[in-house]
């Protein structure tokens, strides 16, 4: 990287966030296509439990905890432009100190199966509803698991690779760093995104509640109920021979019949 790179990294915040939204405005009018910008509201990078699962996971990693945080003030800002999650891909448009944004690739490895499988199991019974997952409204030992460094749910650095368009060489520049916080981010609007993310169905860890319900719900509704008046002699309850009142009836149709011809 030379001097002159490294010297364009130092553009102020304020001169950065309006560059990014120049350059929004610029590539809409280009024809680019829908942009799905990350923006941060309030104060933490993060609000739900899944985008703070997501960047603890991240920063308790020797191997990104010191470069990690280069990219908080960029996603900050509004510097990652695009940021698109897909079954193990996320692809990204970063702005950095020049007019042209950046391209970030970050590839994450599915999930392994056997893996899946034991995290699967030890949901069952422990989860209710699709919504209490998504809300992060589970178990404190499920939270554990889910969370566990290199057996949880959460990618390890070496399952994570990643590409950025920028001259910098350093081993996660600030846009890779953007994007990662990014994911956070956008897990908060959309924590199934995660799923997408490390190739694994999210049903799979409610679909045991959901079967245990709906078999509830029809050996209830199995149940006799006691407005059915089963085997009882409605002739005798209402005082009536059912089958005189049928042929009364028939004969009465006919002979309207015949009349009308």
């Amino acid at each position: 990287m030379s001097y002159d790179d490294y010297y364009l990294e130092y553009v102020p915040k304020a001169v950065r966030k309006k560059m990014a939204q120049e350059t929004i405005a610029q590539l809409k009018r280009q024809g680019a296509g829908e942009l799905l910008p990350v923006k941060i509201n309030g104060s933490q990078l993060s609000s739900t439990w899944w985008g703070k699962a997501w960047n603890k996971n991240l920063e308790r990693y020797s191997d990104y905890s010191s470069r990690i945080g280069r990219g908080r003030s960029y996603v900050r800002n509004g510097a990652v432009l695009d940021l698109k999650i897909q079954p193990g891909h996320i692809k990204a448009l970063v702005q950095g100190s020049v007019r042209n944004p950046y391209e970030v690739e970050v590839a994450i490895q599915a999930l392994l199966p056997e893996l899946w499988e034991e995290i699967r199991l030890a949901c069952e019974g422990q989860i209710d509803s699709l919504q209490e997952l998504i809300d992060g409204k589970f178990p404190p030992e499920l939270s554990e698991l889910f969370t566990a460094q290199g057996r949880g749910l959460f990618p390890a650095p070496r399952e994570i690779s990643f590409t950025c368009s920028c001259p910098d060489r350093a081993m996660m520049c600030k846009h890779v760093a953007a994007v990662l916080y990014g994911v956070g981010a956008r897990l908060d609007e959309d924590p199934t995104l995660f799923f997408t993310l490390r190739a694994v169905n999210i049903h799979d860890l409610t679909s045991k509640a959901i079967q245990n319900r709906t078999q509830n719900m029809l050996s209830k509704s199995g149940a006799k109920s006691r407005r059915i008046l089963e085997g009882a002699d409605i002739a005798g309850i209402f005082g009536v021979e059912i089958e005189a009142v049928l042929e009364e009836t028939i004969d009465a149709g006919d002979k309207k019949k015949r009349i009308s011809e």
